[in-house]
């Protein structure tokens, strides 16, 4: 228990610009959460010099309504200090600017799942990029695909199929079921 508020904490501190889930408007557009990330694992690495921390065994992420599961999850963050700052100052602040799921990936958001090899956020772009027998359900619909990518702003996604093995992309959509007696 005591890891997990560890965790909370440097992360808190780290990385407050992780925005994927309950959006907050910006002023500028775009669509950020105001909502801390709490991340759940069986290792941490942090590393200063890398700018990231590294999470292993059993992830899961979630922010909001927003849950990442997977077996590895690395944040990259990128300092705001000012150049030549020292960056020992206690007012230096960290942004997330990607974050790269790997392993039995599994993002869910209210009523759509995606699954994948691996996933990789990118904050700047507010989009998310999932490759590898990409999968993704709303209700009983689902689309499949090499790659998957979702532009969380924009409401828009792109699904492609490495035509080169000759598949393509698959999609099944289920009409909804009326409900109530019968005519």
């Amino acid at each position: 228990m005591r890891i997990k508020f560890i965790i909370t904490i440097l992360l808190f501190l780290l990385a407050p610009g992780l925005l994927l889930a309950a959006p907050a408007s910006q002023g500028n557009g775009q669509a950020k959460s105001q909502e801390p990330i709490q991340i759940e694992a069986d290792r941490m690495l942090s590393t200063q010099k890398d700018n990231s921390v590294f999470f292993s065994g059993r992830v899961v992420a979630k922010q909001g309504g927003l849950t990442i599961h997977s077996d590895e999850l690395t944040v990259y963050y990128a300092s705001q200090a000012q150049p030549g700052a020292e960056q020992a100052n206690a007012n230096t602040t960290k942004e997330i600017e990607r974050m790269f799921a790997k392993g039995n990936v599994k993002i869910t958001q209210k009523d759509w799942v995606a699954t994948g090899e691996t996933a990789e956020y990118f904050d700047v772009q507010r989009k998310v990029v999932i490759i590898g027998n990409a999968k993704v359900w709303q209700d009983n619909n689902m689309v499949t695909g090499d790659r998957f990518v979702l532009f969380l702003d924009e409401g828009k996604s792109i699904v492609e199929h490495d035509n080169k093995k000759g598949k393509r992309v698959k999609a099944f959509f289920y009409p909804k079921q009326k409900t109530g007696p019968a005519k």
